[in-house]
């Protein structure tokens, strides 16, 4: 497993397991970086759930990629985010 993928999995084991905000938010860096659309919608969500200091920048995003989609994909999208928080 590569140095990046370790990174990350370590990462998404604070965020989910610890309900760590930062955690959270350092994922949704990383797939606003690798311009990520689905994944990063759930990331988003998940950081705002565990209250992370999201930014204008974040929010912007997300906003950009839910005007692509249709309310359809969007309904899933946050069904699979809220089964995580739940799970």
């Amino acid at each position: 497993m590569s140095a990046s993928r370790d990174a990350v999995t370590q990462l998404s084991e604070r965020a989910w397991k610890e309900r760590d905000a930062e955690a959270a938010l350092a994922l949704l860096d990383r797939s606003i970086a690798l311009k990520h659309r689905r994944i990063a919608l759930i990331r988003y969500l998940h950081a705002q759930y565990l209250d992370a200091p999201l930014e204008g920048r974040h929010h912007d995003y997300v906003k950009t990629i839910a005007a692509r989609l249709s309310v359809d994909a969007l309904m899933r999208i946050a069904a699979t985010a809220r089964a995580r928080f739940d799970g």
